[in-house]
């Protein structure tokens, strides 16, 4: 059983004054260029920072408070008033200048399930402020190393539009001595449009990315730049790796604990007896209401107390038995709900492990034709320089144009971002699973070591 009453935030020490001194920097001086931000100290500051972790950490006090109330249900309690005022004729009540009170719980089949039901209740908070933790790991990782790969597919993207104005300047300078023709200029220029749309769309999705991670961490937007050496390698793991279970899945099956202990308290309510102590002391005076002429002589006494027990024991309460049959439907409910969390985190792991075969296989695609295109790129840079040796004669095969080069280096970093895609499905993929394995924290804790 968990039994932290209050929210405890670790920070590795090193992460912390490196906060401290990313935060200095950025109060210093603001209009500097952004600096890198390594993924440990984004994933530690949306841990901290983050809506839904803050919420969690809210639940979790109140979690806490709830099961205080129900132990300090047996702890007397304590209150002092007055009743002074003015009466006429019989008096209709005690003339109390001053009085105190104090009652508590003595014995309650019911509170005792309550309390278990509470406690239940904090460790499922606890469990799941843990398995949001875990989630906002996961996203700010994933946006994180997205926001990585879109900004190297970025500065590939610019490369490009660099070799198809070089490519277009020199088709115009064809086209206007009759080598080529006004088709062949068009088609670069197309080219050029549509490198430079992708370009634009590359550049709105790291935007986004920008501003997903600064709404996670409560950075500037303008500070936030990836640093990809600081990302680990993410393991591939298999659904045959040792599974445990999920924070979330976890506190979903406690929850119901918690609703069951709650629907047999509120079933021993009206079952069982329960008694509780009081004990109440009264000041009384006769200055403004006259009291004492309604007693024999000498028998007013200001100094007034009274304590017993009170035994309760139900009978007919319907409205009690309506309650239970209510809470334990809400228990059945619960229980239900953690069993489907279960299946569904099956179904998700079968899911994840079809789709990261396909995602290898593709990524292992995409390389080698990275690698095939920077070897075609090779001989045209070096047929470009040498010439293809079949000479110039009648039947020998045509040199390159400039116009090959360019050509020759846009497809190489089209292969390159296209290889960037497929290593980054895959490594949202393999994110995904070690989450589903409940494996994120090895994730975490390599992450803060490196």
């Amino acid at each position: 059983m968990i039994e932290n009453y209050g929210v405890k935030r670790r920070l590795n020490p090193r992460k912390a004054w490196a906060l401290l001194l990313l935060g200095g920097t950025l109060a210093a001086a603001p209009a500097l260029l952004a600096a890198q931000i390594s993924l440990g100290i984004v994933v530690d500051l949306a841990q901290r920072k983050s809506n839904e972790v803050r919420l969690a950490e809210a639940d979790v006090q109140k979690a806490a408070a709830a099961l205080a109330e129900t132990q300090d249900a047996y702890i007397p309690n304590f209150m002092i008033g007055s009743n002074v005022g003015y009466s006429h004729g019989f008096p209709t009540g005690q003339p109390s200048v001053g009085s105190a009170s104090m009652q508590s719980l003595v014995l309650s089949f019911a509170q005792r399930q309550y309390i278990k039901a509470a406690r239940a209740g904090l460790e499922a908070a606890n469990l799941k402020l843990k398995d949001t933790r875990e989630q906002v790991a996961l996203d700010a990782s994933t946006a994180y190393i997205e926001m990585d790969a879109v900004n190297r597919e970025l500065d590939a993207a610019r490369q490009q539009e660099t070799f198809t104005k070089e490519m277009v300047r020199i088709e115009q300078q064809r086209s206007e001595a009759g080598v080529d023709s006004a088709l062949d200029l068009l088609q670069a220029q197309l080219i050029a449009a549509n490198l430079k749309l992708k370009r634009l769309h590359l550049e709105t999705r790291a935007a986004s990315l920008a501003n997903q991670l600064a709404a996670l961490s409560d950075l500037p937007v303008s500070s936030i730049s990836p640093d990809h050496a600081s990302i680990p390698e993410i393991p591939a793991v298999t659904a045959n790796e040792l599974k445990r279970t999920l924070p979330g899945i976890e506190a979903a099956g406690v929850l119901a604990h918690s609703m069951q202990f709650q629907a047999r308290g509120d079933d021993l309510a009206w079952r069982r007896p329960q008694i509780a102590f009081g004990a109440v002391y009264n000041y009384d005076s006769n200055e403004m209401n006259n009291y004492a002429q309604f007693y024999q002589p000498n028998t007013f006494t200001p100094n007034n107390i009274s304590f017993g027990l009170q035994f309760s024991v139900p009978f007919f309460d319907f409205s009690l038995r309506a309650k239970a049959r209510g809470t334990a439907a809400e228990a059945l409910r619960a229980t239900v709900e953690a069993e489907q969390a279960q299946r569904q985190n099956e179904i998700q792991i079968s899911s994840l492990t079809g789709s990261l075969r396909e995602l290898d296989a593709e990524a292992e695609i995409a390389r080698l034709k990275q690698q095939i295109a920077d070897q075609q790129l090779h001989a045209v840079l070096t047929e470009l320089e040498l010439g293809n040796g079949s000479g110039t004669g009648p039947g020998a095969q045509p040199q390159l144009s400039p116009k090959a080069e360019q050509l020759a280096r846009i497809d190489e970093r089209q292969k390159f971002q296209d290889a960037l895609d497929a290593a980054l499905d895959l490594s949202k993929a393999r994110l995904g699973l070690l989450r589903a394995l409940g494996h994120m924290q090895d994730w975490l804790d390599e992450l803060r070591a490196k």
